[in-house]
């Protein structure tokens, strides 16, 4: 959703207006989405499978200078840990997050071409979320906490 309260550039103020009666904008884009959803679906089927195992924990590290940095990680690693695979394989990403954990930690994977929400979402303390998608578009990814259904 777009909701615009200021800008940098000049704008045409009645067409903002014009936008907010309507209610903002969705921006959505349906048909640039991979195939993601349960692991077992058929269009997954005869496909390398690769899994990615990630524990979404909270640590303090050290900085070597000015006392600690209390860090949001994907198994206690930043970066977190670097998955390759093959154009064409389903990648299984599971997370899970520890129990007694303060917050949510959840996954948002550029190269799964979904959304966070509802695809995945928030991962509450002392449980697990998997899911798949295929590897369809080469490159290079990020991957970022989400849990805050983002």
């Amino acid at each position: 959703q777009l909701n615009a309260q200021s800008f940098d550039v000049e704008s045409d103020a009645n067409a903002l207006q014009k936008t907010r009666d309507m209610g903002g904008l969705e921006l959505v884009m349906p048909a640039a989405f991979a195939a993601s959803g349960d692991c077992d679906a058929a269009e997954f089927a005869g496909r390398t499978v690769v899994e990615f195992p990630l524990t979404g924990e909270s640590i303090t590290l050290p900085t070597g200078l000015a006392g600690d940095f209390n860090a949001m990680t994907f198994s206690e690693q930043i970066p977190g840990p670097t998955l390759r695979v093959t154009q064409g394989d389903v990648v299984k990403m599971t997370l899970t997050v520890p129990e007694g954990e303060a917050t949510p930690h959840g996954n948002d994977m550029h190269a799964s071409q979904v959304t966070a929400v509802p695809t995945f979402g928030a991962v509450q303390p002392g449980t697990s979320k998997t899911y798949c998608y295929i590897a369809e578009v080469p490159g290079v990814y990020k991957y970022h906490c989400s849990g805050v259904n983002v």
